[in-house]
This record gives structure tokens, C-alpha cells and sequence, in this order.
């Protein structure tokens, strides 16, 4: 779970809400017709220009903002840098009993392209084609939730405007005209609320998420190729740091920690 969506939308509701409790009149923002317009509306809209299933289907996306997926960078690092060690050692083709025992399928599968002798063009072609798939469908999840925190606000206007047209028809009563004022922007207050507590941020979270996804990806493009093309592992671990944000980065390398720890085994052994 990742907390920081959790508490962001958690702590500006109750925030927001703490607020209209405390300073009186809360039942002034207690609209039915308000919220149902906004949301009746947004997800009206929402359906009108996007395809159902592409609607339905952006649940499962809004779920990785509350996923917390930590940047696997150092693991990534470390599998191919093993599998450049075992193919500079025993041939390309030994690393396919290897790919068994791997847990991330894109990796897996440009392996095995690797394995059976493919041109690296062909091979990088192949596997940027599917990472570009994989933006396709992160960037339409981004753009539903971006579209829908345009909808919001614009659908509070619209039932701020429908408010504001019933209050002129009781101008003949000057008391009732503070009271239908109040109700009719509220239903602007909840447009702009879910628009900029819930839509766009979301759509955000979710661009930073794919931002790191797809960077993970092309690092494992690279270390394919590099295997393949029977570079150094050291040179192999270098070229994939630099896809690693700085602050990411380990001062130690994965060899010389390897070197390292075969070497504490040794005098344990003695």
C-alpha cells in the first residue's frame, strides 16, 4: 500500500471537511443534487469520450496509485550482471536454464530472444514495441483521469449555474436570496474538490509510476543486448547505473560485493 496516496487524500478531505464543521452552517454543504451532478456528470461526459471498456478498465490502473511499487532497479542490475558472468562463461545459450528461475516476464522474454540467435536490432525492436504498448495503456488511464478532473469543475459550474437560475425566481423574496446563493456554489465547491483532491492527482501519481516503469524496462533492454553482444560485466553494471536516479545508486559495485562475500566464505571455510 502506498501511503502517501492514503494519507494525501485522506489528510484533504479531513482538512477541508474540518473546516466547514467548525466554522458552522456544515448543513449548507450537505447537497444531494450537488454531488449528483457533479459525479452524474463527470462520469457521463467520462463515457461519452472515452470506450466503456476503456472507462471500466481504468479501475485496475487508479489501483497502482495505491500500490506502493518500489523501483527494482538494484535487483534488475544484479540479474543481468549474474546472467552476463554465466554467458562470458559458459556461452550465450547457457543462460536459458537461468531464465527459469526469473520472476519478471519482459526480461524473460528478451532473453530468449537472445538465446535463439536473433539480430539485437530485431530484438530491441520487439521489446520497445511492447514498452510502447505498455505507455499506450498507461497514458489512456492517465488521460481518463485527467479528462475527468477537467469534467468535474465544469459539471460545479453547470449546477452552480442551474442554482443561481432557481434563486432568480424568488427575487421577490430578498431573505431566501443569501441561502440559494450558498447552495448553488456548492456544487462548484464539490467540482473543484474531487478535481484537484482526487482526479488529478491520481492521474499524476500514475505518469510518475509509468515514468518508472518504463525506465526499468529500457535498462533491461540495454543489459540484454549487452549480453548478447558478450560485454564485460563490469562495463555491463556501469551502463546500467546510469538509468538509475542518483540517489538510487549504490557506491558498491555488485561484482566487488560478490568478490567480497565469496572471499568472507573462504575464511570462514579455513
Amino acid at each position: 500500500m502506498d501511503l502517501a496516496t492514503l494519507i494525501g487524500i485522506i489528510a484533504g478531505v479531513s482538512l477541508v471537511f474540518i473546516s466547514i464543521f467548525t466554522g458552522g452552517g456544515a448543513q449548507t454543504f450537505m447537497e444531494i443534487n450537488s454531488i449528483m451532478i457533479v459525479i452524474g456528470g463527470t462520469l457521463s461526459a467520462t463515457f461519452i469520450n472515452f470506450r466503456i471498456k476503456d472507462v471500466l478498465g481504468v479501475i485496475k490502473v487508479v489501483k497502482n496509485a495505491f500500490h506502493n511499487q518500489a523501483p527494482e532497479y538494484r535487483r534488475i542490475v544484479e540479474n543481468i550482471v549474474n546472467l552476463s558472468i554465466t554467458a562470458r562463461k559458459e556461452g550465450i545459450l547457457a543462460i536459458e536454464n537461468a531464465t527459469e528461475e526469473l520472476d519478471d516476464e519482459f526480461m524473460k522474454r528478451g532473453l530468449l530472444l537472445a538465446v535463439d540467435g536473433l539480430e539485437p536490432e530485431m530484438i530491441r525492436n520487439i521489446m520497445e514495441s511492447e514498452v510502447a504498448s505498455l505507455e499506450d495503456r498507461h497514458t489512456k488511464g492517465q488521460s481518463i483521469m485527467k479528462s475527468m478532473g477537467t469534467y468535474a469543475p465544469a459539471f460545479g459550474m453547470i449546477g452552480t449555474l442551474i442554482g443561481l437560475i432557481k434563486m432568480l425566481q424568488t427575487l421577490d423574496d430578498p431573505s431566501q436570496i443569501g441561502a440559494g446563493m450558498a447552495v448553488a456554489l456548492v456544487t462548484t465547491f464539490y467540482g473543484a474538490l474531487m478535481a484537484n483532491l482526487i482526479f488529478l492527482p491520481i492521474a499524476g501519481k500514475l505518469e510518475t509510476l509509468s515514468e518508472s516503469e518504463v525506465s526499468q524496462r529500457e535498462m533491461i533492454i540495454e543489459g540484454i543486448l549487452s549480453i548478447q553482444g558478450g560485454e564485460n560485466p563490469r562495463v555491463i553494471e556501469e551502463k546500467l547505473k546510469a538509468y538509475i536516479p542518483p540517489k538510487l545508486r549504490s557506491d558498491q559495485s555488485i561484482l566487488d560485493a560478490k568478490k567480497s562475500g565469496g572471499q568472507e566464505r573462504v575464511k570462514e571455510a579455513a
